[in-house]
């Protein structure tokens, strides 16, 4: 008995490069040094495993199947580590139609999306179709074999069922005719009944017991038949199945374990001397056998088992006839055979290679990636308010001074000098240089956002130029142009886009902000940049205060001056620290992952944030409530100060230009710091924008490149397609001639005209041949059947240039398409040569030996023409 298996072939991929759009996130996601580096090697890996894996003609060996299983659960572990859709890492996989050869004129069925759960399916899809070509490969002679058969039959069985499960949801759309459920579902269960086979082979080899024996065929029967219903039923399956030898070997394993079944049985009935039965289940058998051989006998060879049926039948028949007289009892009596099951489709658990080791193994997945982003976000907002609350409270102190003219009063007793504190001030403008440093940070600006803003409108012009070419095509081929319109699929990058044009608004604005007050504030800081001399000139003089040098008022302000500058020392330090702070909340997010299998960012990261940076936001508030205090104090203590000194008109002015020149200083950091600010963000917004650029120009070359494919395909479909022939009007000279008299006679050419010959005399018609069936003169129909009907002379082409018998032209070659009239041939005149002799016309012929003679029986002659017609034959 020899034994046939299906296999299945191997889906074929188009070249994907991995590495590049990988490598792209990895750089846009992770900070340079040494990780990022390990991470864009194991991209450089991944891309040569899957061209090892599916870029290349596998062999039918374990290894082979090994490198699919590498590259399977690699799949699976990167998946919750990168983003794979269809417009962030813009990678599409395109994979053929395993079952569709193509033709002609155009190639495979084959379907192309930026999906990793596609690429997934048709993996594990040709895991499951080379385990099925290894299995038919393995020598059945041995118990090795058996054993590694049986194994890569149930692997294959249960992969084809878990993409079964699984397909649907992981495309989100119509997958092609290979991997479509009702394919791989059949397919599975093929498989299945091909491994009970093997289990029944490897029992009959061990040689069990029948009743075993009968039980397993019983149960490999059953699997073929459900198979076998499948295909029957299933109209949506592929061609493969009934072109490629499938349904037929299905009905043949059918019948051919049906027919073990009862042989096993038989010998167990035997046994237990119910020889009736015997003989039943021999004969079912028998006929079962023969119905394999008469039908399916080019696909399965049941000889060997023919021969065993026919041999145990003769034998019980003899036994029974001579010995036993045991009545047979009727197929439908017997008692059914018992069914033995021991096989079952192997789940799909990952990872499925016992060698299988992740490549980014240290990468964090992409959901612990999004948590750690947020809370990133989170922790940004908390420090940048802590800092703002301390930065807002050192300009308040600073302006509660300016407008106090502290401590430029309590050092200016002499009424004559320049303070102190403003020469500090002014020295310290002067070092930071001045208004030339405001000048050129405020010319640098206009430069930095015209370029983000050319950045941002390249961005969205190609995306507005790809979405109006998809927009034509799908316009033009309407529901051929099947793919996700680009106005969908850049919603989110356009929202992306909105928020970038906002944040250049709003900084628009800001800069606004920044020129109006360095407008109004130049004049008194370029006075504060001004030499000594020149400052001391410009300060008007006021009343001497020197008797005040030493009292008590005097020293309590220069004492709650200094405790202010302390609290606004240790509010730099306080800042300095909130910015130093750094958490690894990676641990916090996947322990969460791990046992939760979900994060709830929101509560981890304000649980954390507020056990940090909790006793740094009551340091900052107990530093604010001290600058409080110690401001009422100030203000208290310089009322006093106050009445204690003459208030003139000199003092009056000499204190409002000490008071704008505090404030010029104040103001001078202020936009330094804004400007250096907003030239910072400026830069910062261009790295991010060009990483938007290239995000966008990526993701609008993946859709031209599926663009191309996709009007390629359809090409290709379009070319397969039969095309209504553009069937030309027929010629007026190839009409049929009418036999109504009234009808004009065409009249042909001139130069097919001939001239009319004299006609020779008539001549007596050739004997008939044979003495059955006399053949016929031309124009006359054999005895026994009827003469045909004259034709009217007017009708007759004869008629047309003068008499003779006319010859067969042939016609162009016209096509010749369903509907089509075709040719009407169009009778050529020709002179009548009665010594011309051809196959049909000869006067008579000479009998040759051992036939009888001819029959000189005289036929009617064919009216209408003086000679014999010569038949028409079709050119």
């Amino acid at each position: 008995m020899a034994t046939t298996f299906v296999s299945v072939p191997l889906k074929k991929a188009s070249e994907v490069d991995l590495a590049k759009p990988l490598s792209k996130f990895i750089a846009a996601s992770y900070p340079s040094g040494e990780a990022q580096a390990e991470y864009v090697r194991a991209a450089e890996e991944l891309n040569k495993l899957r061209k090892s894996a599916v870029g290349r003609p596998l062999d039918k060996h374990d290894s082979s199947l090994e490198i699919l299983l590498r590259y399977y659960d690699q799949l699976c572990a990167i998946e919750p580590k990168f983003p794979f859709a269809e417009n962030q890492l813009c990678l599409t996989f395109t994979w053929k139609d395993a079952f569709d050869k193509g033709s002609l004129f155009g190639g495979s069925v084959k379907l192309a999306l930026a999906s990793l759960g596609y690429e997934k399916s048709c993996v594990l899809f040709n895991i499951g179709a080379l385990a099925s070509q290894i299995a038919a490969e393995q020598n059945l002679e041995n118990d090795e074999g058996l054993k590694s058969a049986a194994k890569y039959y149930q692997l294959a069985s249960g992969v084809f069922q878990h993409i079964k499960d699984t397909v649907l949801s992981a495309l989100n759309r119509e997958p092609t005719m290979d991997i479509s459920p009702d394919t791989v579902g059949t397919l599975s269960l093929i498989m299945l009944a091909q491994a009970q086979e093997v289990f029944f082979l490897k029992a009959a080899a061990d040689k069990m017991k029948d009743a075993i024996i009968a039980k397993l065929a019983n149960q490999a029967a059953d699997y073929y038949g459900d198979a076998f219903k499948q295909c029957q039923y299933k109209e949506n399956l592929p061609k493969y199945f009934y072109f490629q030898e499938v349904l037929p070997v299905l009905a043949a394993k059918h019948c051919m374990m049906q027919a073990n079944a009862e042989f096993h049985q038989s010998i167990l009935a035997k046994q237990q001397k119910k020889f009736g039965e015997e003989i039943a289940r021999l004969q079912h058998g028998s006929d079962l056998v023969k119905t394999v051989a008469s039908r399916y006998d080019e696909y399965i060879n049941v000889k060997d088992l023919s021969d065993k049926i026919s041999r145990a039948l003769t034998a019980a028949k003899k036994d029974n006839d001579f010995i036993y007289h045991d009545r047979v009892p009727d197929v439908k009596d017997l008692e059914a055979i018992g069914k033995a099951t021991l096989v079952k489709s192997i789940p799909v658990n990952v990872p499925m290679s016992q060698k299988f080791t992740d490549l980014f193994v240290k990468m964090v997945p992409l959901a612990v990636q999004q948590a750690l982003s947020i809370y990133n976000q989170r922790r940004a907002d908390l420090v940048n308010r802590l800092i703002a609350q301390m930065r807002e409270s050192t300009n308040l102190a600073n302006g509660v001074l300016a407008s106090l003219n502290l401590p430029a009063a309590v050092e200016d007793l002499s009424g004559d000098s320049v303070p102190r504190s403003i020469l500090e001030k002014s020295s310290s403008v002067i070092q930071q240089g001045g208004l030339q440093t405001i000048d050129q940070l405020m010319k640098d600006l206009p430069d930095l956002l015209q370029r983000n803003r050319e950045i941002l409108d390249e961005s969205l012009r190609i995306l507005d130029q790809e979405e109006v070419t998809d927009n034509e095509l799908k316009t033009k081929f309407k529901e051929r142009w099947q793919r996700t319109p680009s106005s969908e699929l850049y919603k989110p990058l356009r929202t992306e886009g909105a928020n970038f044009r906002n944040t250049l608004d709003r900084a628009i604005q800001a800069d606004k902000v920044v020129r109006e007050r360095y407008a109004t504030h130049s004049e008194i800081i370029g006075l504060l940049c001004k030499p000594e001399a020149e400052l001391n000139a410009a300060i008007p003089s006021g009343n001497p205060t020197k008797s005040l040098q030493g009292s008590e008022v005097v020293m309590l302000l220069k004492t709650l001056l200094a405790s202010l500058n302390e609290v606004k020392k240790e509010r730099e330090t306080l800042e300095n620290d909130v910015k130093s702070v750094e958490f690894d909340m990676s641990t916090k997010f996947l322990t969460a992952l791990a046992q939760d299998g979900a994060i709830n960012e929101e509560a981890i990261s304000v649980t954390e944030l507020d056990r940090i940076y909790g006793s740094h936001t009551e340091r900052v508030q107990k530093n604010l409530k001290k600058q409080e205090e110690l401001l009422a104090s100030i203000q208290s203590a310089h009322e006093e100060f106050s009445k204690s000194t003459q208030s003139t008109t000199n003092a009056a002015q000499r204190e409002e230009v000490l008071k704008k020149l505090a404030a010029a200083h104040d103001q001078f950091v202020e936009l330094v710091s804004n400007l250096r600010e907003g030239t910072k963000f400026y830069n910062g917004l261009t790295e991010i924008l060009l990483k938007f650029q290239t995000k966008c120009s990526d993701i609008v070359f993946a859709r031209k490149t599926e663009r191309d494919e996709l009007l390629k395909d359809m090409q290709q479909s379009m070319a397969k397609e039969p095309s209504a022939p553009n069937i030309p009007a027929v010629p007026a000279y190839q009409t049929a001639v009418s036999v109504n008299e009234s009808t004009p006679v065409p009249t042909p050419a001139p130069r097919t005209v001939f001239q009319p010959k004299p006609q020779p005399p008539a001549r007596p018609p050739p004997p008939n041949i044979g003495s059955t069936y006399p053949a016929a003169p031309f124009g006359t129909a054999p005895p026994g059947t009827s003469a045909p009907a004259s034709a009217p002379v007017s009708a007759s082409p004869a008629s047309i240039g003068g008499t003779g018998v006319l010859s067969q032209a042939q016609g162009p070659p016209y096509p010749s398409y369903q509907g089509y009239p075709g040719y009407y041939p169009m009778p050529m005149p020709m002179a009548y040569n009665q010594f011309a002799y051809g196959q049909y016309n000869v006067p008579y012929m000479f009998q040759p030996p051992g036939q009888s003679p001819f029959q000189s029986a005289q036929q009617p002659q064919q009216p209408g023409y003086p000679y014999p017609q010569q038949q028409y034959y079709q050119q």
